[in-house]
């Protein structure tokens, strides 16, 4: 079955050759017999997805943590503190040369308003690569010197207004219990009680573009900011939570985000740095004018969380990518169920490759992002039924994301706990 999968997967070159391989529930190992409501929703994920059934396979013998690891090249987790810290100064000098060139050659007039657009994507798509180091030094992938990598993540996300010590903490549970239902972390999608939900009642009568688009807008332009403020797609174990402030009413009875004393502490040590900024901005804006801060910081600023949100939102969500219940779910189920997409040189460059090389990030999350793409060939090779690629153009992934993954119900046919989307 595994190599007859791997065959089909070869043959397609995008996710509308998935009909022509014929794959059916029967062939993933799915018992369907009298129920059509069920055959029906697979067949429409086989049908709509980009990974050939690979993830909706029923009773695959996953391997353990160690086994995945020990298939790592040995090399792949030598960290390089130069190499690492001239990624991260091109990271910085890209955005800081950007920002100068529109100052000095944009004028702030409305006439230039489209040009003053155009720098807020360019500038907010460079940084992400900023964002992107941080991110790496809270994983403690960026180098062996404790004090050098947090002070290089610190700086490099409070710059960008992100609470580091905070989001390090709820990332590293994200990592720990990715595609658990109640205990994961981040993107946890909403759990469907009945035979339908908001979104398909609303598209009966808007239409289904009209869902993609709104959630489009909801989950790239708001999402970052109600995760951080509300704990929105949080996951249901850890209640309402907020990375500003980890006392009450924020917490969720024994079961916290920010457990004890010291996860607390840190928060506030966050909240520090976002204060320091946020003093920095005000008072740049008291000198030249509230206008000008928003368009050289304030936009550039909403589009690299579009970034983020647009990444993450992808690594972990498809109509053919299930999650788990706490019986049936794994590290390695979790690590495995992400999956790495096609964002072309341009953006691997300027982002690191977070987005392509994603799966050997969760199995490893220490190997540094240079020597990421070497790990996920090595994955490739040595647990091809596992690993998930979707070659789906990015665009068109996001509408079909957006489209129809609203809510997940769990399959009580399912061998393997799966909840899949409705």
């Amino acid at each position: 079955m595994a190599k007859r999968l791997q065959r089909v997967r070869r043959r397609q070159s995008s996710p509308s050759k998935i009909g022509t391989a014929k794959l059916n529930p029967e062939m993933l190992g799915w018992d369907v017999d009298g129920d059509e409501s069920l055959r029906n929703r697979l067949e429409l994920a086989l049908e709509r997805g980009g990974l050939g059934g690979t993830a909706l396979q029923q009773g695959k013998k996953w391997p353990t943590k160690s086994q995945v690891l020990s298939k790592i090249p040995k090399d792949c987790l030598v960290k390089e503190t130069g190499k690492y810290m001239m990624y991260a100064a091109a990271s910085a000098a890209q955005v800081l040369l950007c920002g100068y060139l529109d100052w000095k050659f944009i004028p702030m007039t409305s006439a230039a308003i489209p040009l003053w657009l155009l720098y807020a994507v360019v500038q907010g798509t460079l940084g992400t690569g900023p964002w992107v180091i941080g991110h790496e030094c809270g994983h403690n992938a960026f180098c062996n010197e404790q004090g050098l990598q947090t002070l290089v993540g610190y700086v490099m996300h409070t710059a960008l207004l992100v609470p580091y010590f905070s989001w390090q903490r709820s990332h590293a549970v994200h990592h720990a219990k990715t595609n658990h239902m109640t205990e994961g972390e981040t993107h946890v999608p909403r759990l469907q009680k009945g035979s339908t939900n908001k979104y398909v009642k609303l598209a009966k009568v808007t239409g289904q573009g009209f869902v993609a688009a709104t959630r489009m807008v909801t989950h790239l332009v708001l999402g970052w900011p109600a995760y951080i403020l509300a704990g929105i797609t949080g996951g249901p174990a850890y209640g309402k939570t907020n990375h500003l402030w980890p006392y009450k009413p924020f917490h969720n009875g024994d079961k916290e985000l920010f457990p004890g004393s010291l996860h607390k502490k840190k928060v506030l040590q966050s909240d520090v740095g976002l204060l320091a900024m946020t003093s920095g901005l005000v008072y740049w804006a008291h000198c030249v004018g509230f206008w000008p801060v928003m368009a050289l910081y304030g936009i550039p600023l909403c589009v690299t969380n579009c970034w983020l949100v647009l990444y993450t939102w992808l690594q972990h969500t498809d109509v053919d990518v299930p999650h788990f219940d706490k019986e049936n779910w794994s590290f390695v189920k979790g690590a495995f169920h992400t999956v790495d997409r096609p964002y072309g040189p341009v953006l691997d460059y300027i982002h690191h490759r977070i987005g392509s090389t994603h799966v050997a990030h969760h199995v490893c999350s220490t190997i540094p992002h240079y020597k990421a793409k070497k790990a996920t060939e090595a994955l490739k090779e040595h647990f091809p039924e596992f690993y998930l690629y979707d070659p789906t153009p990015v665009h068109k992934a996001l509408w079909r994301i957006s489209s129809r993954c609203t809510a997940v119900q769990k399959v009580e046919a399912s061998k393997d706990g799966m909840y899949i989307f409705t």
